[in-house]
């Protein structure tokens, strides 16, 4: 049974754009691809923190790197773990 309103497609995560809520998925505003700030070292063996700008503020989140990024350091989110958890790249490495 058809209801008014189906013929309009759902979007998927693919069709998400970073850092934006779209309220008919359901899902959280995806950090991957934006732009953050270190505000808690991140060390080689464990998780330092990234404020990340989203929903109009910043969001603070579990952050873990390949390699130590130092406090203030400008990073990119490439990959979400969890729903606080990401992981970076430092955006101009040294």
């Amino acid at each position: 049974m058809e209801r008014a309103g189906d013929s309009a497609p759902r979007r998927t995560v693919e069709d998400r754009k970073p850092g934006v809520n779209h309220p008919d998925t359901d899902l959280d505003p995806d950090p991957v691809g934006l732009i953050g700030r270190v505000t808690v070292s991140i060390p080689a063996d464990g998780p330092g923190e990234v404020l990340v700008p989203l929903r109009g503020g910043s969001e603070a989140f579990a952050a873990w790197s390949a390699a130590p990024v130092p406090l203030h350091t400008q990073v990119v989110v490439t990959d979400r773990s969890s729903a606080r958890s990401v992981t970076v790249e430092p955006l101009n490495p040294l």
